[in-house]
């Protein structure tokens, strides 16, 4: 088996289908998604898919070892994860066939209106995990 991060971004990825931002939509729509979230992953935790998941808040801060003393802090001019980073689950799959069709299917969460958003999914093996892709 191999693991695989399953990234999910708030920009940087080409746009959705439902491109409606999270912070647009009801209590209700947000409660659908995080559902339908669980639900997946309690799926893949019964089939020893299921590694680990995090949603990622929007706070965040770059930090470097500049030497002995403090280390520097920043909140800027570059793109950070907490712009473009929403969350991650990780998967351990037998195959890469099968890594893309859970990815697949996470895509398909629900936005905004109850439609799922096929939004584009980042989808990275761990170092060391081996994959062929097939055409």
């Amino acid at each position: 088996m191999a693991k695989y991060l399953l990234l999910k971004h708030y920009r940087g990825a080409p746009a959705a289908v439902n491109d409606v931002p999270m912070d647009q939509w009801t209590p209700e729509e947000v409660s659908a998604h995080v559902k339908y979230m669980r639900d997946f992953a309690d799926r893949l935790q019964e089939s020893g898919e299921f590694v680990d998941s995090q949603a990622l808040s929007a706070e965040g801060t770059f930090v470097r070892s500049d030497g002995e003393g403090r280390p520097p802090v920043t909140d800027g001019p570059f793109a950070e994860t907490k712009d473009v980073i929403a969350g991650w689950m990780v998967i351990d799959t037998d195959t890469y066939e099968r890594a893309l069709e859970l990815a697949g299917e996470l895509s398909a969460a629900p936005g905004a209106g109850g439609r799922p958003i096929h939004e584009w999914l980042e989808l990275r093996p761990f170092m060391g995990a081996s994959h062929t892709i097939t055409e």
